[in-house]
């Protein structure tokens, strides 16, 4: 029986394909146009993300009012950082594809350290390489290359704007004022006391005065949740007892503990629950914390009604509603 023996020899490489860039100079010039566009293009996209950083929420709103200014601040951030960082991806790619030395070469396995001839053989072909490449000729792309990677490189420096200013009193206060009233959330309809039955909820937020805009951060302060409980029910000092009204009490739904939005109601125990670490508060006792990482009460609203029957608070917040901030040691 005779066996046949396998070629087991290189087959070699398939032969070199050259580009066109590397013997055409309007190839080549196109190529180079190409990749500066790009560069130009990374360049405009950093400025995009800048300008939209900056500026979108105050004064571009009226180019967008379908996405309204926070949506097309997040919308221009990402498109921006997105064009910027792609197009230098791109045109270094580019660069390196239709430029750059096409020659192919194959290195052969070796000892971890390269003897000192080859070493400095290596320096050398480094050396050749970035003159091969064109970039110290090549003063088109040069100085796109240097402008894209400029102001990208900056960009990071704009985002420590969110480490100031100071909040101030705007973490202190809230839109509630005394005689504001309490509109529903969805829906935007004044309530009153018959609205509510025993063990019900409602979300409310202050309504708003004509020519006045709610905007996301008041909505982060400014919810409020109606609980309606047997006036017996509650275990309340005379003063907190008198803001609420006809059994109605009225608490933040802005966590003391990480600010996430309390939404669970307990009727048969009359505890409300934070989802997010558990945080339970006990509504007849003025939403003390009963069990959680939460630190102080929920905030209570005073709440009366005006001369049309409909809730409305008799005060604003008596402390800062949301939770604890350096700025408040409680």
């Amino acid at each position: 029986m005779s066996h046949e023996v396998a070629n087991l020899s290189d087959p070699g490489l398939p032969d070199h394909v050259h580009r066109l860039a590397d013997s055409d100079p309007a190839a080549e010039k196109k190529a180079e146009r190409a990749v500066a566009f790009l560069f130009i293009l990374s360049a405009l996209g950093t400025v995009l993300f800048i300008a939209s950083y900056v500026y979108i929420p105050h004064n571009l709103f009226v180019f967008v009012p379908i996405l309204g200014s926070t949506n097309a601040h997040q919308l221009f951030l990402g498109l921006g950082l997105t064009i910027s960082m792609l197009c230098i991806g791109l045109g270094a790619v580019h660069w390196a594809k239709t430029l750059m030395p096409d020659n192919e070469i194959i290195a052969q396995r070796h000892e971890f350290r390269s003897p000192e001839n080859e070493r400095k053989e290596f320096v050398a072909a480094v050396k050749e390489g970035a003159a091969a490449s064109g970039l110290g000729r090549r003063s088109i792309i040069k100085r796109t290359l240097g402008l894209s990677l400029g102001l990208v490189g900056i960009s990071p420096l704009f985002l420590l704007r969110d480490l100031g200013p100071l909040p101030k009193e705007q973490l202190q206060t809230t839109s509630w004022k005394t005689g504001t009233r309490l509109v529903t959330d969805p829906g935007n309809r004044p309530i009153k006391p018959s609205d509510l039955e025993v063990g019900a909820v409602a979300q409310v937020l202050p309504q708003l005065t004509p020519g006045e805009e709610r905007t996301l951060n008041n909505i982060g302060k400014d919810a409020v949740l109606l609980i309606r409980l047997r006036t017996e029910d509650f275990q309340l000092s005379p003063e907190r007892l008198s803001w609420t009204h006809e059994g109605i009490i009225a608490f933040s739904k802005i966590c003391s503990h990480m600010g996430c939005a309390v939404a669970l109601y307990e009727q048969q125990t009359k505890h409300l629950l934070c989802p997010c670490h558990q945080s339970t508060f006990d509504v007849p006792r003025a939403a003390k914390v009963i069990f959680g990482p939460a630190a102080r009460p929920l905030p209570q609203l005073a709440i009366t009604v005006d001369s049309e029957g409909y809730l409305i608070a008799s005060q604003p917040f008596t402390e800062p509603v949301g939770p604890s901030f350096w700025e408040r040691s409680s």
